[in-house]
């Protein structure tokens, strides 16, 4: 019996990853994608021989991308490679304190105590807590559907659980993190974690102390030619396989009959299919593909994660401070996740990213100038497109940026682009230009994230950041894992 054929709507890392999946075990695959280019979030600007990653600017684990070119039997170096940074992080703090985040353990527990005076022992546990977190649970419950009854009938599920402590659970992040760091300095480096999918650290849950585990013990990476350079290896590795990419193919309806899926109908034409998997956000999925206003308004339900405000400058001026990821912290955090979540505002002293390529090669930019993505934390939803707004968080990043770097940066921006929540939302299709679709700010989040599948249509699948386990290219890689293995598991 001869595989269904798959119908893979949207061409961000979810929907490669899937496609590349199921391509490699003999499916038939179409990958409709609205745009002209694939990638999703994770997009390219140049302009003036500067070079901008639209989207995602962090890489980790690796492996994920490994495991689909050994799938595919295909040598990974021939379209991609990458190296592990020295520093994962700079940090800038308003009272003057710069810290690196150095890859090995023992140089950042060296540093934190430095800087910040904690004991070097602290950190190395916290560390190492983090790691037998992640290998306990998150391995079971980020590479496995929550919402299927096998999963909770693996012998490793109780033994895993053993493994949680109180704080894991019942603690905000904030507050775990403030019963095993003394100082400020550290407290906020480590609440930051929460940001990686969305989230408010005084109230996300303490489980949150797992990420550091991907940064700082399995290291952070660095792909060469950028980010976009995953997407392009991807693309091609999926098109070496067979994958059918249809470009400027917006989809229209997802078409179903007595609870089991037909098919998809794109640019007025009906393609028919056995399997369809959505890597467009579920709410979108629901409310257009499906015209199911009840399901939608459930999704609705649950807190959006937030967004992000991103200026994209050509830097007409090299800054050796600075490094490939550098941070340059609020300094009134909870204050500044209080407009995030609550007030729904632009904080007057937001924490500032700025990501430079142009540290780790030449050809990102002009010699002798740096691109900088900056990238504010932003509510989700509209508010932060207006002039005025835009107007005064440009100022805010600047004033925060001069400040600590004790400069002018302004009469350098020689190019800029800015991308806006609204932006995000209309180019990526993710409802309100939240990055994760919904937030982790309650312990109940993980489980209340919508499943990779429904029950009401057989053959329907969703992956990608809005979905379990959540966003972020780690995530979207085992979240196209795990339909992997659900369609396995229905054939």
């Amino acid at each position: 019996m001869s595989a269904p054929t798959v119908s893979v709507i949207g061409s961000g890392i979810g929907g490669l990853a899937i496609a590349i999946r199921l391509a490699a075990k003999g499916h038939t695959v179409d990958v409709f994608e609205k745009n002209d280019v694939p990638g999703g979030k994770l997009g390219l600007i140049e302009r003036e021989g500067y070079r901008f990653d639209t989207g995602p600017s962090l890489f980790t684990q690796p492996a994920n991308i490994e495991e689909l070119f050994h799938l595919c039997g295909e040598p990974i170096g021939d379209y991609f490679n990458y190296r592990r940074v020295d520093i994962s992080c700079k940090y800038f703090y308003e009272n003057g304190k710069r810290l690196n985040a150095y890859s090995g353990v023992q140089d950042f527990a060296q540093e934190l105590q430095a800087v910040a005076g904690e004991d070097p022992e602290a950190v190395m546990s916290y560390l190492r807590e983090s790691e037998k977190v992640y290998e306990h649970v998150g391995h079971i419950f980020l590479n496995h559907s929550l919402h299927k009854a096998a999963t909770w009938m693996d012998k490793r599920i109780f033994p895993a659980l053993r493994q949680t402590g109180f704080g894991h659970l019942f603690q905000t992040l904030d507050r775990f993190n403030r019963g095993r760091f003394r100082s400020p300095e550290a407290i906020q480096l480590f609440n930051r974690y929460a940001t990686y999918n969305g989230s408010n650290p005084y109230q996300a849950p303490g489980m949150l102390s797992l990420i550091p585990h991907l940064e700082q013990n399995q290291g952070t990476f660095y792909p060469e030619g950028g980010m976009i350079t995953i997407v392009e290896a991807l693309h091609k590795l999926a098109l070496k396989k067979g994958v059918r990419f249809h470009f400027g193919a917006k989809a229209e309806k997802i078409l179903h009959q007595d609870g089991r899926v037909q098919g998809l109908r794109v640019n007025g034409i009906d393609h028919h299919s056995g399997i369809v998997i959505s890597n467009v956000d579920v709410y979108f999925t629901y409310r257009d593909l499906l015209k199911d206003d009840v399901l939608a308004a459930k999704v609705l339900t649950r807190e959006r994660s937030s967004s992000a405000l991103i200026f994209y400058w050509g830097i007409a001026r090299e800054f050796p401070e600075l490094h490939l990821h550098n941070i340059f912290f609020s300094k009134d955090y909870p204050t500044e996740f209080d407009h995030l979540f609550r007030i729904k505002k632009m904080y007057h002293d937001p924490t500032v990213y700025v990501n430079i390529t142009s540290k780790m090669e030449v050809g990102q930019a002009p010699a002798g100038k740096e691109n900088w993505f900056v990238m504010l934390n932003a509510p989700a939803g509209a508010g932060t497109s207006s002039e005025k707004v835009l107007r005064e968080a440009r100022s805010n990043i600047i004033s925060k940026l001069n400040r600590i770097l004790k400069t002018n940066i302004e009469p350098y921006i020689e190019t800029e682009d800015i991308l806006t929540p609204e932006g995000i939302e209309r180019n990526t299709d993710s409802y309100m230009g939240s990055l994760y679709g919904t937030s982790s700010n309650s312990k109940w989040a993980a489980f209340l994230r919508h499943p990779n599948f429904t029950s009401r249509i057989s053959g329907l699948y969703f992956t990608g950041g809005s979905v379990h386990p959540g966003g972020g290219i780690p995530l979207c890689m085992k979240s196209a894992q795990i339909v992997d293995d659900l369609i396995t598991e229905a054939s």
